[in-house]
């Protein structure tokens, strides 16, 4: 969120190469509002590791109904690069870029685990959604079915399901996805 201290404060873009551990890791970009698709194809040009989950909304026209394939986390997406490499200004001279999220003028990486729970929800057959970030909540462990192995916090509790909440700490953003009781187990989490 703008003003907030899990951005890199005064760095513009970022902060100068060194401001991020060494080799690669998943890094949240932070785009122009609407400039995530632009962002996404103006990294892959450059030969860059790019994920923008997305998800599809119903929406009505005048004489229609249609379904938009919107960002999950809208003005972010995900990158996968060393930025002690040239990368660093590969990505600060993509149009659309606003800053590559950190804390205290040092880049921040996304648990590749995160990363990798929220491609598994989107590549399953289960519904999900974009859902308000929360801190509180228990965690859990996926135990049944293709989602397996998936940790995040339980959001809701209706009966026999329980709303699973996938959360990235980073930019305060989560997704959810409704499971049955029985296909998750506590889990002492991060």
């Amino acid at each position: 969120m703008p003003g907030s201290s899990r951005h890199v404060a005064g760095a513009g873009l970022g902060a100068p190469p060194g401001g991020a551990p060494p080799g690669p890791a998943w890094y949240v970009i932070h785009t122009r509002s609407r400039h995530e698709a632009k962002v996404e194809a103006g990294l892959r040009q450059r030969h860059l590791e790019v994920f923008l989950p997305r998800v599809a909304v119903p929406s009505r026209r005048r004489d229609r109904k249609v379904i938009l394939d919107l960002p999950l986390f809208p003005g972010y997406l995900f990158l996968f690069a060393d930025l002690q490499t040239q990368a660093y200004e590969e990505v600060i001279r993509t149009a659309g870029v606003v800053r590559i999220l950190g804390h205290n003028r040092q880049f921040v990486p996304v648990p590749a685990a995160t990363v990798q729970a929220i491609q598994t929800t989107l590549a399953s057959d289960r519904p999900y959604y974009p859902w308000r970030f929360l801190r509180r909540g228990t965690w859990v462990r996926i135990i049944d079915g293709p989602l397996t192995g998936v940790t995040g916090i339980v959001q809701e509790c209706r009966e026999k399901k329980r709303k699973l909440v996938i959360s990235v700490d980073l930019f305060c953003r989560a997704l959810a996805v409704e499971l049955d009781d029985d296909a998750v187990e506590p889990w002492p989490g991060p």
